[in-house]
């Protein structure tokens, strides 16, 4: 019975630690919302309220956590662990200019990426002998 209450002595800790952790980049996260806000009010001359500001940064913050979760979720679908740019395009079929922009940024990306070669798939030994005989007896 010690046993079990030790363990869940270090499951509340462990628990504890995760909620520490995602306060702090709850925290971290409405600081920058907030920050954006500001700056963009400021930058278009206007002004705005600490309440609407608080109330964008919960509302960025709720949907960060959503976008995150469908991501996730469409990976998945796909039969993959980690979420790859089709996805976050996937995730804004409802608003098409956004998926349009991240279409564009996709290409860009893409555009600045070097042209690798092809991955040549590993065949057998005796393949790659064969191979190495044939280049053999061409140079002789």
């Amino acid at each position: 019975m010690e046993i079990d209450e030790d363990r869940s002595d270090v499951e509340k800790e462990e628990e504890e630690e995760d909620d520490s952790i995602s306060d702090l980049l709850r925290d971290r996260f409405r600081l920058s919302a907030i920050s954006i806000a500001e700056a963009e009010a400021k930058r278009n001359g206007m002004e705005i309220s600490e309440p609407i500001v608080a109330c964008i940064s919960d509302l960025a913050f709720k949907y960060t956590g959503q976008l995150a979760k469908d991501l996730e979720l469409f990976a998945h679908h796909a039969g993959r662990k980690s979420v790859n740019m089709e996805d976050v395009i996937v995730s804004a079929h409802r608003n098409e200019h956004l998926a349009a922009s991240l279409r564009s940024f996709r290409n860009e990306l893409k555009a600045k990426e070097p042209q690798s070669e092809r991955k040549r798939k590993k065949g057998s030994r005796k393949d790659d002998k064969a191979t190495a005989s044939v280049v053999i007896q061409v140079v002789l």
